[in-house]
């Protein structure tokens, strides 16, 4: 399991995409090469603030990462640490394509 450290706690990348807020924010920033604050807030019913704190655990988990540039903060998608995601994701769907193959192969045995 990945964990990074960020601010005396440490961020799972599972914990950090379980929020649907979180991941319409990573879905945001895929479809751009960065984006700052103020462009992703509109996106959502919530204020800059809160926006702010969703974008501080995906970055503590890795996912996304920030750069300054004069005042503003500029946010931008970090896809490595969702390799571990995929990967987990992939072992089940692999698992369920099995059995519903075998349910198959039963039916049309009867």
């Amino acid at each position: 399991m990945l964990l990074l450290k960020g601010k005396n706690q440490e961020r799972d990348v599972f914990v950090a995409i379980a929020d649907p807020t979180r991941r319409e924010l990573l879905r945001l920033l895929a479809d751009a090469e960065e984006l700052p604050l103020h462009e992703l807030t509109p996106h959502f019913q919530m204020g800059r603030t809160a926006v702010s704190k969703h974008l501080a655990i995906l970055k503590e988990a890795g996912v996304v990462s920030d750069r300054k540039v004069g005042r503003e903060t500029r946010y931008r998608l970090n896809a490595a640490p969702l390799q571990e995601v995929k990967d987990w994701v992939s072992f089940y769907e692999e698992l369920w394509i099995d059995r519903v193959t075998l349910l198959k192969n039963l039916l049309e045995e009867e």
